[in-house]
């Protein structure tokens, strides 16, 4: 914690006055070596994100969440609501990773990887920047009354950010729709189909709203992520951190002879560029997104000053305070370790997952009927589940003991995705039966191929001694 500065910044939020109304931030253009390796990522996940809609594996959407349908498809593979199991492991893992990771890692999701900082930060601040320039410009334009200069520039710029917001979302239709249906409604026009076109102007519009005016407050007030942080840290956990022991107290250099001043001129580049307006040496704090601006800022002054990088690092409460920092503790490595035997258990999962579920009971409340003169027979439900996306023609076949099987009605074919149930009788010669309760073994065939085994179990008559030889 810093030793300077500590008795107002908590007590409100940096982007509203005394008054309670907004204050509009301007962040200056960031530039540095972490910046330009947040760009390059950010530049990866953009591509992904609207190249991911046309890709396929095996003639499979890459990625898919048709929630209408409650169809999901992850990396090729189609998960069903029979998968339910799988999707609520999962985010079991997803839960328990975000927490160890932020346990060890801070914020480092929401600088690097967030949608709203990849696109608040990489698309629509540099289309501002673009348009009207750094911060300065930015400030004057905002304070000038309405002009012809003002009111194309921002024109423009609204547009852009409208024709980006509309783009983007359809690019989320497409992993809802899948893309050739969403080129199928493009095609036909809005007309045909309104309801829809109607839902994409209204998210378009509340995407827009956010990047063009809500902006940093997703942060600091909608994202629940910034409230669990401040439960999940400890002074052993990676932050952004300004070394106050290094750095107080504070001068301009002009005065750096005069007495024991620390290494912080008081420049306030590292305010001047955080877009979410905060000072970074008053210590941790809840509007910090970890998005390292203030690192490279702190560091292109020290460079100038001729003094050592680092004063803003990636550093730990403990490693400031002591001058070592611990990645791992008991609690991390506790968390990992059950992180691992989740993700075992999951991929364990996946991989006895099959494209079909089959279940087979006996029908409740029958017993063993005469068929002919030397054979019994029981009568079984099914339940076909496909998980696949192509339709299956239901054969099944009595692997042991010797006898066959009967399906009762026609023969039946299940679409991909969709559940069949049917009816059955498995037909046993007297002179084989040992038991009154004797396995059996049932494959489901496919193309006349074994796909499935399933067990169960024929029932007999208890008098043994009587049964026809």
């Amino acid at each position: 914690m810093a030793k300077k500065n500590t008795a107002y910044f908590r007590d409100k939020l940096t982007t509203v006055d005394e008054q309670g109304k907004r204050v509009w931030l301007f962040p200056k253009k960031p530039k540095g070596k972490f910046f330009n390796q947040r760009r390059a990522l950010a530049v990866l996940l953009l591509a992904m994100l609207y190249v991911g809609p046309f890709l396929r594996i095996h003639g499979q959407p890459l990625l898919m969440f048709n929630i209408l349908e409650r169809k999901f498809i992850l990396f090729g593979t189609v998960f069903w609501p029979q998968d339910f199991h799988l999707i609520v492991i999962m985010l079991i893992t997803i839960i328990l990773f975000v927490v160890l990771f932020t346990v060890i890692f801070g914020r480092l999701f929401c600088g690097w990887v967030c949608p709203q900082t990849i696109f608040m930060e990489f698309v629509f601040r540099r289309i501002e920047y673009l348009i009207e320039g750094d911060s300065a410009a930015q400030r004057r334009l905002a304070k000038q009354s309405m002009s012809i200069e003002k009111l194309w520039k921002k024109s423009l710029k609204h547009f852009i950010f409208y024709a980006i917001s509309f783009v983007t979302a359809n690019t989320f239709l497409a992993y809802i729709i899948g893309i050739d249906q969403l080129l199928i409604y493009i095609k036909e026009g809005p007309v045909q189909h309104f309801s829809g076109f109607l839902g994409l102007l209204i998210f378009s519009g509340i995407f827009y709203f956010i990047f063009a005016f809500f902006r940093e407050q997703v942060c600091t007030i909608a994202c629940p992520y910034g409230r669990l942080q401040s439960v999940l840290i400890d002074t052993k956990t990676l932050i952004v951190a300004y070394d106050y022991k290094r750095g107080e107290p504070r001068g301009p250099l002009s005065k750096a002879a005069e007495g024991n001043l620390g290494d912080c001129v008081n420049c306030n580049a590292c305010v001047a560029v955080c877009p979410t307006g905060i000072d970074i040496r008053n210590g941790t704090q809840l509007e910090c997104i970890n998005c390292t601006a203030c690192i490279d800022a702190c560091d292109n002054t020290m460079e100038k000053v001729k003094r050592p990088k680092g004063l803003i690092r990636y550093d730990s409460e403990e490693g400031i305070e002591k001058g070592v920092h611990h990645l791992f503790n008991t609690r991390s490595i506790a968390y990992s370790a059950v992180l691992a035997l989740l993700l075992i258990v999951v991929a364990a999962l996946f991989v006895v997952r099959g494209d079909y579920e089959v279940t087979i009971l006996r029908a409740r409340g029958s017993m063993y009927q005469e068929y002919g003169q030397d054979s019994l027979s029981n009568i079984y439900n099914f339940t076909v589940v496909n998980k696949s996306r192509v339709p299956i023609h239901v054969h099944m076949k009595l692997i042991s003991p010797a006898g066959r099987i009967h399906l009762i009605g026609s023969p039946l074919t299940v679409s991909g995705g969709k559940e069949g149930n049917g009816t059955f009788m498995v037909v046993l010669p007297k002179k084989r039966m040992t038991a009154s309760n004797i396995p059996i073994v049932i494959g489901l065939f496919h193309k006349g191929e074994k796909e499935k085994k399933y067990h169960s179990t024929f029932v007999a008559p208890n008098n043994l001694d009587n049964r026809v030889k």
